[in-house]
């Protein structure tokens, strides 16, 4: 009896971890979500990695300018200082952009940064939609054990979604460090 007691305690516990382990993800995504909505700087900042953020959206951004004008191959001289100035101006722009601020914006908006516009400095109040009176749609998925993407959808541009990228911090600790700016195939 106290053998069976032992094993059904033990079957528990594993199960009660193993729950807990793939669920946080989910809860940090919406903790994150619901902090961008209320405009609260401090929930924002405890669940942004803003180190690996920045340079994620650097390399993002980066390479969106070097595919559109890669492609085009003229402006001659001035078109190639223009591709040698551009990693300055968006790591720049990025600089400038992701902060508690930023990160609500990006995430009540749920569209790619432009880095030219500055985000609002006060944050807007709790809405289940953006500015415009859009819907913002949610969809989360698993991309491996370590990173747990968080897709937002605009109603307007449903085959335009911005993916921000969860990455685990410990077994039930979760931080936003990366974006994901290519277009789904």
């Amino acid at each position: 009896m106290k053998r069976k007691l032992l094993w059904t305690l033990a079957v528990l516990v594993v199960l009660g971890f193993a729950g807990a382990f793939f669920a946080s993800p989910f809860l940090a995504a919406q903790s994150l979500v619901r902090a961008a909505r209320a405009g609260d700087a401090a929930g924002i900042e405890r669940h942004v990695d803003f180190p690996a953020f920045r340079q994620s959206l650097k390399d993002e951004l980066s390479a969106r300018l070097l595919a559109e004008f890669g492609g085009e191959r003229r402006g001659g001289a001035l078109g190639s200082l223009g591709m040698l100035l551009a990693p300055q101006l968006v790591s720049g722009a990025v600089e400038s952009f992701v902060t508690p601020q930023g990160i609500a914006a990006l995430v009540r908006e749920g569209e790619a940064p432009d880095p030219q516009s500055r985000p609002a400095e006060t944050p807007q109040p709790d809405t289940p939609q953006d500015a415009s009176g859009e819907d913002v749609r949610q969809s989360w998925a698993y991309r491996d054990l370590n990173t747990f993407a968080v897709t937002l959808t605009r109603e307007s541009r449903p085959d335009d979604p911005l993916v921000l990228l969860m990455q685990r911090r410990g077994p039930f600790s979760w931080k936003l460090a990366a974006i994901d700016l290519t277009p789904a195939s």
